[in-house]
């Protein structure tokens, strides 16, 4: 989608569709200049009860009398005056994006000084608006024949006045970056696992780091993973045909004194569960179990869109999981590459197998933080549901940096807790450490796991379990946390 910036008055825009906000008692002074000039006409409509006027809802005037416009988009702000709650403003966007794609023109403009929402400022109203937007019109549709038609809308119009038209641009050139980055992560998680293998992560890698100068990647194959002592990471690999890779894409950006910033994806391309196979039933959507992976993708995207002056690590953890003959079995012991011994009571408890070992070698990158996102645990769903992830920390300062990040992206985040008790649930008697810990806790046993391989660094871990992509017939990746991965990293300027 093209985005551009405009001043002028609403009501004199010639456009195909000009979209404007209305709240019940008082009409913005867009819609005051409207109703001037069309002798009362919007007034008219209104009073007549065609719009609801919960956000959430809109009207569309296809004609309209004296204005230059085509069509009026009208969108509801509340039954009062007051500024939107994020909930409302939420709802407001999601309807105005589809609204958008239905609209029969090349070219729309939002009076985005119209929309005002409770403590939050023009710059932030824009950004999301436009993550909303190219949220809408993403489609994944290569391998379809038949893809249907493709919206109309191609340009989206930003009027403001020309006092805050820096301020716009800014939210705009965020937003794009951010929805652009999203979408590379949902595009990634959307292939299917027999195109979207570790090596073609790890081709992934390259070709971006090709194309621009301040990434570089590096990419440790199955040998030089086996060199280094990465039995936990190879356990995983074992009975697939596809090698595992470690991917390491290197931003550097910033002061060559400031220590990197560490996002660690697990890049599970696909989970048959291994010889704790699975169930068969949607089993497909097992190709999502490298949205942690993706996400690392779409967050090196977005900073480099928007330079930012920082060093971030991007690493990725890329296996299949698969049962053949060569595959590792539960009750077995492999050796991690801190050194600690792990028995393998559910094979299709991997992910933590190969973060593991990621973040024992992410030491050597002497990190200021590192911070994991993985598919991991269906007890996060459980939890949490399908709207928020799990986040658990050793560091609380770094924990309150990620809530605030997922609170001003609207890409919300909770923290659960972490102790010795839960890390009990560990206990093997024949190895340092299990890696399972029984049905209770399962969340919070994870992340004890990935917890002590993480004691060199302040540490992170987000299980998106819930949130990194949809079923039914909206099936799909969201891209999620991008939005919030991108505002803790803004935030670190």
């Amino acid at each position: 989608m093209e985005f551009v910036v405009k001043s002028g008055a609403a009501e004199k825009q010639k456009t195909a569709c000009l979209i404007i906000g209305v709240h019940k008692k008082t009409l913005p002074s867009s819609a005051t200049a409207i109703d001037s000039i069309t002798e009362g006409y919007l007034a008219e409509v209104l009073k007549r009860g065609d719009l609801e006027f919960k956000p959430g809802h809109s009207l569309m005037l296809l004609h309209s009398h004296h204005v230059p416009f085509e069509r009026l988009l009208l969108l509801a702000m509340g039954d009062n005056d007051k500024p939107l709650t994020e909930a409302g403003f939420k709802k407001l966007t999601t309807n105005l994006a589809s609204q958008l794609k239905l609209v029969n023109a090349r070219e729309a403009t939002i009076a985005i000084e119209d929309i005002v929402v409770e403590g939050k400022s023009l710059h932030w109203i824009t950004r999301q608006v436009v993550e909303a937007v190219e949220y809408a019109f993403y489609r994944f549709s290569q391998f379809k024949n038949d893809t249907g038609k493709d919206p109309c809308l191609k340009k989206v119009i930003l009027l403001a006045d020309r006092k805050n038209a820096e301020e716009v641009k800014a939210g705009l050139t965020q937003g794009q970056a951010i929805g652009n980055g999203r979408n590379v992560a949902r595009t990634l998680g959307n292939l299917p696992g027999n195109i979207c293998h570790p090596t073609y992560l790890a081709d992934e890698a390259k070709a971006l780091a090709k194309n621009h100068a301040k990434l570089t990647t590096k990419i440790l194959n199955e040998k030089q993973m086996s060199d280094l002592g990465m039995s936990s990471l190879l356990s995983v690999s074992a009975g697939s045909e596809q090698e595992a890779r470690l991917i390491c894409m290197e931003f550097k950006n910033g002061k060559r004194s400031a220590r990197p910033l560490v996002l660690l994806g697990k890049g599970i391309t696909f989970d048959t569960g291994g010889i704790s196979l699975k169930p068969g039933a949607s089993m497909d959507e097992m190709k999502f179990d490298m949205c942690g992976a993706a996400s690392v993708f779409g967050v090196m995207n977005a900073i480099i869109e928007l330079d930012l002056p920082i060093n971030v690590i991007g690493m990725v953890a890329a296996a299949e999981n698969m049962p053949s003959g060569k595959a590792t079995r539960p009750g077995d012991i492999v050796t991690s590459m801190s050194g600690k011994t792990i028995e393998i009571l559910n094979t299709d408890a991997e992910g933590r197998l190969v973060l593991c070992d990621a973040l024992t070698y992410a030491e050597r990158y002497k990190p200021e933080a590192v911070i994991d996102i993985a598919t991991l645990t269906g007890a996060c769903v459980v939890a949490l549901g399908h709207h928020t992830t799990g986040l658990l920390s050793n560091n609380e300062p770094l924990a309150e940096e990620l809530l605030g990040a997922s609170r001003e992206a609207m890409d919300r985040a909770w923290q659960l807790p972490m102790g010795e008790e839960y890390t009990r649930q560990l206990d093997s008697n024949f190895a340092d450490m299990a890696n399972i810990g029984g049905p209770a806790a399962g969340t919070i046993t994870a992340a004890c796991f990935l917890a002590k391989f993480a004691e060199a660094y302040p540490w992170a871990h987000l299980d998106i379990a819930g949130t990194a992509w949809q079923s039914g017939k909206e099936k799909g990746a969201t891209g999620r946390p991008v939005p919030m991965l991108v505002q803790y990293l803004l935030n670190k300027i």
